[in-house]
């Protein structure tokens, strides 16, 4: 896996090498070998994933043919404004 570091920017370099790593799952593999999984158990995980995987395509067929209602957006979030300041009664005069 190769990252280019732009502009000496080693911290955004490192960000899009960590996010390489995530999408490519090396993470969970790592988390996955600290110990040992008897087969058994992975049996039961791989079931469970395959399950949740399962009800997940389900749901969002189901909202693709609208017999789930879709899920709420988030609303974007506007650039704070600066404080517009009234001038007081004193000022005025």
């Amino acid at each position: 896996m190769q990252v280019i570091v732009r502009d000496n920017n080693v911290d955004q370099a490192l960000r899009a090498l960590k996010k390489k790593l995530q999408r490519e799952g090396v993470f969970r593999e790592m988390k996955a070998r600290r110990s040992y999984e008897k087969p058994s158990e992975k049996r039961v995980r791989e079931k469970a994933e395959a399950v949740r995987r399962a009800r997940k395509l389900a749901r969002k067929q189901a909202q693709r043919e609208g017999l789930l209602p879709a899920p709420k957006r988030k609303a974007p979030m506007r650039p704070a404004r600066p404080a517009v300041v009234a001038p007081s009664a004193a000022n005025a005069a």
